[in-house]
This record gives structure tokens, sequence and C-alpha cells, in this order.
């Protein structure tokens, strides 16, 4: 039986899901494949630190040379996460004629053309199933499933920990901080959420997904990003009487030839199935030409359901070089390689919103508000009152929600409004999306 030999760069959550899943699947595989996958190193950075999973300490070593001059290795993984040192790793496999496969979403944002060329001046492949919403294959779907078709709109909810606090946020009815640190005990969060609940990670993940879906480059810079710390439970609230539920979108539209493309959290109908998407769980929605509606829909994130992904591109790639057709995957990678369509600025969108204001109750400020609202040709479809008059002197909520407006116009208008005088708290704000 043939043997294809494997070097993992890391050996954390995702690669022991790697080697759990390659060992408890190997006969599966075998069988599938016509030839043996196999470990042969391992780097990691302490040598005797405990393991998720039982490996040959003889495989493990804190040298990245043993796996990039090896001659037997075949397949490098990527699983350390990160820009440098990964990408020196990456660069330096497609130097010494290796294959790569990694799950890491920062540095396919940011160095996609640099990879891929590399990849491609070698004759190698760069796989990256597992970068995306771990083991659902979104990213198949869009390179392969949908080649022959024209993607109109994609939109999503690609970060577990992101959407695992706005749900336990809804269910419960309870603040975002109290949420975040009993993610951050279950282990859902890390010490440091900026990159999730910010919306940095899928900021990332959403570049890539515009790649794949508009073929064009997508850098960060082009796309808006808004996290969901100023959320809070009466937010929740108000959505839920409007017939709403906040979810953590990616939102990517081709509109004339210019992409859109946002990360914010996001008003969306109950009805609609992004809503019923809620914890850990990923999904993506695409609008295509021909096949109309579909969606991917699984857990983003984990040990085994990443590892899945990993699997699937390592096998992909032991087909390639089994067939003696190396290097072939990395040119699917791309649908225009060198194309640089024109974005949308944030400005521009046209949507409807909700804003939520604390103001002091006094007779006019009703009137002032919407006079603002009406001087930047922006319609109301709906307000909300809460709170007793005590003289005007204690706050109390007015909830507004609008019809059609443009978002430069909307900043203008509650940068105003947040400067008159009977306004407490800061305006705020979050995008309704309803087709």
């Amino acid at each position: 039986m043939k043997k294809i030999a494997i070097g993992l760069l890391g050996l954390g959550n995702v690669g022991s899901g790697v080697v759990k899943l390659l060992s408890d699947n190997a006969d599966a595989i075998e069988s599938r494949l016509g030839a043996r996958v196999e470990v042969k190193r391992i780097l990691v950075r302490e040598v005797d630190k405990p393991r998720l999973v039982e490996v040959d300490p003889a495989l493990v070593t804190r040298e990245v040379s043993d796996l990039l001059h090896d001659p037997d290795i075949k397949i490098v993984l990527e699983l350390i996460g990160g820009d440098d040192p990964a990408r020196e790793y990456v660069l330096g496999a497609f130097a010494a004629g290796k294959h790569v496969v990694t799950a890491n979403k920062l540095l396919l944002a940011t160095h996609a053309d640099q990879l891929l060329d590399a990849a491609e001046q070698k004759n190698v492949d760069l796989f990256y199933e597992a970068s995306v919403c771990g083991g659902v294959p979104v990213l198949r779907a869009l390179r392969e499933g949908l080649a022959s078709d024209r993607i109109d709109q994609l939109l999503g909810i690609v970060n577990g920990t992101y959407n695992y606090i706005l749900t336990k946020m809804t269910d419960e009815r309870r603040a975002f901080d109290e949420v975040l640190r009993e993610a951050q005990a279950q282990g859902y969060a890390e010490a440091d959420p900026a990159l999730d609940v910010d919306g940095h990670d899928a900021h990332h993940k959403l570049a890539i997904l515009v790649a794949l879906s508009f073929g064009t480059r997508a850098p960060l810079g082009s796309i808006y990003r808004e996290g969901i710390r100023h959320i809070a439970p009466v937010d929740i609230q108000y959505a839920d009487r409007f017939g709403y539920k906040i979810k953590p979108l990616v939102i990517a539209r081709d509109i004339d030839g210019r992409i859109e493309a946002r990360v914010h959290p996001t008003l969306i109908p109950k009805r609609w199935l992004l809503a019923s998407v809620d914890g850990v769980f990923n999904a993506v929605y695409v609008s295509s030409y021909a096949l109309g509606h579909s969606m991917y829909y699984g857990r983003g994130a984990g040990m085994m359901p990443t590892a899945v992904a990993v699997v699937s591109d390592i096998i992909e790639i032991c087909r390639d070089i089994l067939a003696h057709a190396p290097g072939t995957a990395s040119a699917r990678m791309r649908r225009s390689p060198r194309t640089q369509r024109p974005f949308h600025d944030i400005g521009d969108l046209a949507s409807r919103y909700y804003f939520r204001f604390s103001v002091l109750d006094r007779p006019g400020v009703l009137a002032q508000i919407a006079g603002v609202l009406g001087e930047h040709a922006i319609s109301i479809s709906e307000v909300v009152q809460e709170g007793k008059r005590e003289g005007g002197e204690r706050p109390v909520t007015v909830v507004v929600t609008t019809h059609m407006a443009r978002e430069r116009n909307v900043q203008s208008a509650l940068a105003q409004i947040n400067r008159l005088a009977s306004v407490v708290e800061r305006t705020r704000l979050l995008r309704i999306l309803e087709s």
C-alpha cells in the first residue's frame, strides 16, 4: 500500500483533531484514497507539554527545518494561526516543493495573492477549506458546486463565539459583559475576546468568501466592520417586539458590478432560516442566478469539525499526487486571480435602521429628533417611547425604526441629534435587513 507522509505545524486543538481523525478513520480514508496518510513530523513549541492526543514522542520537534527539509513529507499542515511565523513557514514549504493545507483565515485574508503565486510557481497546492466555517464545506461549494453559477448575494453567521454570546443574550436577556465572562469561563471565548466580539475574525472570513464568490481581491479596508459590544438586552427586547432577531452577519452583494461587503450585527426577520442559527453554529446563505437560494449549515469551530475540513483537503491533495497532477488545485482556488472590482463605501449603503435614543422627557424632544431626521431625508416607520414622565429630568428610552435611508445621511443626522441638550447618551444604531 502506498503511503503519503504529512507534517503538522502545531498540535493544539485543531492539530490534535487532525491526528485523532487520521487515526480513527484510517481504514476508511485508505479505502477511499488507495493510500495511507501518515503523520511523520509535528512542530511544537514545548516538547514535554501535555497533549489532547497521544503521539509518538519521536514525531515531535521544535525545529521547523525537520519538516521542511524532509523529502518524504509531501504535505504540510499550517495550524499555528496568526501572521508570521505562519506565513514564513508556508512560503518555506512551497519553496521546498511541498503542498500546504491551512485553517488560517488571517493569513489568507492578508496574503492570499503572495501565497497562491508562490504555490503556482512551485506547482504545488494550497488548500484552506477549514479557514471559514470549520467543517461546513462552504468554500468547496463556492469554488466547485457553484462554479457555473453567478452569485448575487451572500449572508452568513461565520463566528461561533460571536453567535453564542448573542444567542445567550437573546434567550436569557442578560448583558453582554456578563455573558462574555461566562463564555470565557466555559472556553467559548478567549481571554482577549476582541478577535471575535469586535468582528475581526468574521472580517477575515468575509474577505475569503468575497474573493471566491465574486472573483475579486477583497482588501480588508474595503469591508466595513462592527462588533457587538454596544448591544444591550433592551435592544434584543425591542427587536423581538418588532418581529426581528439580532444576528452577527457577514453580508456581501454584487450591486451593478460593485461589491458591497460588511460585517455587523443586524436585525433580521424571525421567520428567516438564519434567525434560527443559534449557539456556536455557523451558516452561509447564498443567492445565485441559476440555483436560487442555498444554505450551508453546521458547526463552525471545534477540534473535530475543523479537523474534518483539514483532512478533506489532505485527501484531495493526495488524490492529485496519486494522479500525478499536483499543483492543479491551487489554480482552481481562484476565479479571477488578478481582478480588482470596485467596492461600495459604507456611506453609500441603503438600508432600514433601528435607533435607540436616551432622552430627557421634555416637551418637543420627539419633534426635535423627527425634525433632524427629516432634514436628512430619513423617514420614520415606527416610534416607541418607554418610561414615566418625572419632571423631564430623568431619561426615557425612545426607539425609532426607519424606512430605507442612506448611511451617510444617518450618520450625519445622529451626530447632530447626539449634540442636543436633551439627549443624554450616544444613540445606538442597528441596521435592518429584510430582503
